[in-house]
């Protein structure tokens, strides 16, 4: 008997018998009221165990484990300790920021497994002391025997044991777009979870028939608890970004360290007083770090979840914006994100001719048109042959669905296929309700597993003696084996040609469209009744109706976008081969000039080398299992790709928090998806996937301009204090006017940075190499040789300053001054406004394309600016002091060499150099 962690992985190759006898279970009378207290005891609850996370404070505490935020603590205490509580509150404040920000992102991720717990609690009908019960299904044991009917949700892991036209959507946790017809007979051990026609797994939807069947599992023993449990196994992995930062931060930390120490070292040697030295050091160290940069990322990326939001893409963790933006894969489930998942009927074969079917979806709009000799030519109809009328009738006669307009859509009341027959009917112009009415149903065969189709039995009229005619539909081997004769185009009766049906057959399955055949038959007036029998032979073959859930015509876009943006599309779905292939060569989700496809048993007997190859060269997963999805992705992960995991069931969970960025559904994903995700697609469209792409990387270009413009500025202050205090001369610049730098002046200067559209072609370029570093060899040229311009300006204005002036409080704030005056040209330069400039001074336009944020910037800092040296109360705080007209332009003057300065420096960061 199963144990607490025990799995129902091999009840589907047991007979009913051998299953009843492991439970000790009796198929008619259920378990007694002593031993289901007994097992209820033993194995527990049938939920899901939430386990509890680290504690609140704990977390909290976390979000300060980062190199930069050390720098920063250290700086702050090392600051309150000698007194100044100005420069220690402003540093902790910045690292309060953060931390609050990260901690709030961390409690979300924390909901995932309580929302799959809520996603399984249901009620469930069970026959316990020889009587029928409803209980809940927390309280459901192993051995209990459980009765099924259309609507409801699978309580537990069951070994089915009786069914009657019983189908359960499994798609949540299979992936499977249709309802799975279930049968009772055991299937070989090697059967895939998908394919396990005799179970039925928790959380699934009863969507037609009857069904009984044992517990064989509960609680973190079904196949939803494994997925559980590997949730909560899976870590948060760091994004591209967070990896980078921490990389910089790192290296920072140590160059920090090394200069202080090294000023502090041989200002000692030299003679001079500890204290002085001490404090040159602490304000070297506060210099070199961007204080301003955590909180400039922040607001970059914010700003770019805002953008994402207004095309679809709802964004749950702030890092997860870069990471998109850096995805060098996108393994995407095909049902819903790549389709329209809506069944929707797209050809017809009847009285040998070929007609193809306009429209998507269950909505009644397109037109059925014939299908010409010349490929891709059709012709539109006016008047329905007799033959394609019949057929169509069929379809919509022998059907037990309807199609309901909700909201401005049309949704099918029961089985999806029924629903793409309907809406075939309707582009017609045949109404199922006037049908109905003409030719009431007298008697029906349900659909059973057994015999593959379906029959109803009508009275063409309404008079009870009008004639009586059978329509049956069903699969192309059940319905031709019954059939003695075809109608040809005008109607006429002639004998069934099969090797040419299945010719068209085959045709059709090619494209991945799934085929069903429909047939009628004449019988007495008198009959009241159908049987299998009536059936057997002499049915009337009337055509062929191919159907498939269609690809989403903005997808298809979007992947070639994908794709030209050097980004790979894979397919995962746990759909058919040769419906995902078939998919797959319409959208162009290519492995070079073909399609190379692979199913999940043939991926689970392959090693782990050939799976990493094979994953890497292959284009099509299908038949996958819930392990394999995640397998898949650590497998792309392992040969440093950076992956982005699309998905909606309960199975992509795992895979979904496994990826550097999870993606899941908004509209038609499941609580589980949505909560392991890192983004949601409010339209659950992959063309909002390619818009998220394209913001990622627009974040990323301004994250780029922004550290451009922050690092140069304390590369100067840092050289300046370094060389300064080696040289024994007076600081140009105290560490309270370094934090103004840092921290006011920087931030306000770089957050309109944030709001820089994207640039031309950015969707041409290929993915960054995911090992680049967050300063790469073009961006070092760049901010060192900003940092020694800033330098000399910060050294040579102070020096001549003091010289002229004489007062040190001048000579600091006019190098201040001029250190802004120079970093607005600065700004300019690598802004889209500045680009803009450029533009039009060489074409003599008139036309600014970029936004005006960069000049509120730009007047905010200027005013600042004022306050700072002309304020008395600024004078006092930061020790500088008000300066003449002479002197503000003496402070601009470095605007002018700051221009070629700023040209060259663009030079040596562009792509060429």
């Amino acid at each position: 008997m199963q144990t607490k962690s025990s799995s129902s992985h091999r009840y589907h190759e047991r007979s009913d018998l051998e299953v009843l006898n492991t439970f000790n279970s009796d198929v008619e009378k259920g378990l007694t009221a002593e031993e289901v207290a007994r097992r209820l005891e033993q194995y527990g609850f049938n939920e899901l165990e939430i386990k509890q996370g680290k504690p609140a404070w704990l977390r909290l505490l976390l979000q300060f484990h980062q190199p930069l935020l050390y720098i920063l603590l250290i700086a702050g205490a090392i600051k309150a300790l000698l007194g100044s509580w100005t420069n220690a509150g402003v540093i902790w404040g910045v690292t309060m920021i953060n931390a609050v920000i990260g901690f709030i992102q961390e409690s979300k991720a924390e909901e995932a497994i309580a929302s799959l717990s809520k996603a399984v609690t249901t009620e469930a009908t069970v026959i316990r002391d020889n009587s029928t019960i409803e209980i809940p299904s927390r309280d459901l044991v192993p051995g209990d025997i459980v009765l099924l009917v259309s609507g409801d949700k699978v309580p537990g892991d069951l070994r089915l044991l009786r069914v009657r036209n019983l189908q359960i959507d499994e798609s949540a946790l299979t992936g499977e777009s249709l309802p799975v017809t279930k049968s009772v007979s055991p299937l070989p051990a090697e059967t895939t979870l998908a394919e396990r026609t005799n179970m039925a797994y928790t959380g699934s939807f009863v969507t037609f028939g009857q069904g009984k069947g044992i517990v064989v599992a509960t609680s973190e023993a079904t196949e939803v608890g494994k997925i559980s449990q590997s949730l909560d196994k899976r870590v948060n992995l760091n994004t591209p970004l967070t990896r980078k930062f921490t990389k910089f931060s790192q290296t920072l930390l140590y160059v920090i360290l090394a200069l202080a120490t090294l000023t502090f070292t041989i200002g000692i040697g030299q003679g001079e007083s500890w204290v002085y030295m001490f404090e040159a050091a602490v304000a070297l160290a506060v210099s070199a770090i961007p204080e301003g940069l955590p909180a400039v990322v922040t607001i970059t990326l914010a700003i770019g979840v805002n953008r994402m939001a207004k095309r679809n893409a709802i964004i749950r963790k702030l890092s997860a914006v870069e990471a998109l933006g850096s995805a060098t894969v996108i393994c995407s489930d095909k049902t819903g994100t790549l389709t329209e998942n809506q069944m929707t009927v797209q050809s017809i074969y009847a009285g040998e001719e070929q007609y193809s079917v306009s429209g998507g979806g269950y909505s009644p709009k397109g037109e059925i048109s014939c299908d010409l000799q010349e490929p891709h030519s059709h012709q539109s109809i006016d008047t329905l042959s007799p033959v394609l009328e019949d057929c169509l009738k069929a379809g919509l006669l022998c059907n037990d669905s309807h199609l309901e307009a909700r909201h401005g859509d049309w949704i099918v009341v029961g089985d999806p296929t029924e629903g793409a027959l309907i809406a075939a009917g309707a582009k017609a112009g045949l109404s199922q309700a006037a049908l109905n009415n003409a030719m009431p149903r007298l008697d029906v065969i349900p659909f059973e597993s057994e015999f593959q189709y379906m029959a109803t039995l009508h009275r063409n009229g309404e008079e009870s003696q009008s004639e009586r005619v059978i329509y049956v539909k069903g699969s192309v081997e059940a319905i031709l084996s019954r059939s003695q004769y075809q109608l040809q185009h005008n109607g006429q009766r002639v004998s069934i040609d099969r090797a040419f049906i299945e010719q068209k057959v085959e045709t059709m399955a090619e494209q991945g469209l799934r085929v069903l055949a429909f047939a009628k038959k004449e019988v007495n007036r008198y009959q009241h009744s159908l049987n299998h029998e009536d059936i057997e032979r002499e049915l009337i073959f009337l055509g062929l109706q191919g159907m498939i859930d269609p690809p989403r015509p903005e997808a298809i876009a979007a992947i070639d976008n994908c794709q030209s943006a050097g980004i790979r599309v894979k397919m995962i779905t746990g759909d058919h081969l040769a419906t995902a292939k078939a998919i797959a060569q319409r959208m162009g989700i290519k492995s070079g000039e073909k399609v190379l496809a692979f199913s999940g048993q043939e991926l689970s007997q392959m090693d782990t080398s050939t799976l990493v190859k094979t994953v890497e060269e292959g284009s099509v997963f299908a038949r996958v299992a819930p392990a394999q999805k995640l397998q898949l992705v650590e497998a792309l992960q392992s040969q440093g790709e950076i992956v982005a995991m699309t998905g909606d069931g309960v199975n992509d969970a795992p895979a979904l928090k496994q990826a550097d960025i999870g993606i899941a559904m908004g509209k038609g994903g499941t609580d589980v998806a949505r909560d392991a995700a890192d983004m949601l697609l409010t339209d659950d469209n992959f063309a909002s996937i390619e818009a998220a792409v394209e913001e990622g990387r627009t974040v990323y270009q301004n994250l780029r301009k922004a550290i451009a413009f922050l690092l140069p500025v304390n590369g100067g202050e840092s050289m300046t204090i370094l060389i300064s205090a080696l040289l024994a001369r007076d600081l140009p610049i105290l560490s309270l006017q370094v934090l103004w730098l840092n921290m006011i002046n920087s931030v306000t200067m770089t957050v309109p940075l944030a709001f820089e559209p994207k640039t031309p072609g950015l969707m041409q370029k290929p993915p960054r190499d995911p090992q680049q570093p967050l300063l790469t060899k073009r961006l070092l040229r760049r901010i060192l040789l900003i940092s020694l311009f800033n330098w000399m300006l910060i050294f040579g204005i102070f020096e001549w300053a003091k010289t002229t002036t004489g007062n040190i409080a001048i000579a600091r704030t006019m190098a201040i001054q001029a250190l802004v005056a120079a970093r607005i040209v600065y700004l300019l330069s690598i802004s889209s406004l500045g680009m803009s400039l450029v533009s039009r001074f060489r074409s003599h336009s008139t036309l600014i394309t970029n936004t005006p944020i960069i000049v509120i910037g730009i007047v905010t800092a200027i005013i600042l600016q004022i306050l700072f040296s002309q304020w008395g109360l600024m004078n006092s705080l930061f020790n500088t002091a008000p300066l003449n007209g002479y002197q503000w332009l003496i402070c601009l003057l470095p605007m002018l060499p700051m221009i070629p300065v700023a040209f060259f420096a663009n030079c040596l960061d562009s792509p060429q150099s």
